[in-house]
């Protein structure tokens, strides 16, 4: 059997000259915040060439696109990358989802 391994997000991208680390976190069982909400806590970090990164995103942007062509998920017009300027007028405001890195604002 293969080790699997179960991330409940992306909490930070780093590129560094040729090398991406992607830091994946997970839910605290134990640790909460003030709202009594599970603490977002470091688990692991893949770390890729700036070319398997680029690969992967495109492996995981074609998944995503299939995900939404069986409608089991739906995108925001703004959130859109389609160059349509509801996407260009998202990136511009300084309110950014909770998965981006302040690397890419």
């Amino acid at each position: 059997m293969h080790a699997e391994l179960y991330t409940d997000g992306i909490e930070e991208i780093t590129v560094s000259g040729t090398i991406v680390r992607v830091d994946l976190v997970s839910l605290s069982p134990t640790e909460r915040d003030a709202n009594n909400v599970p603490k977002r806590v470091f688990s692991q970090r893949l770390i890729f060439s700036v070319e398997s990164f680029a690969n992967s995103v495109d492996v995981m942007q074609k998944a995503l696109q299939g995900l939404v062509d069986a409608g089991v998920v739906r995108r925001n017009p703004a959130e859109s990358h389609n160059g349509a300027s509801g996407s260009r007028d998202a990136l511009a405001s300084n309110t950014r989802p909770l998965n981006v890195s302040s690397n890419f604002r």
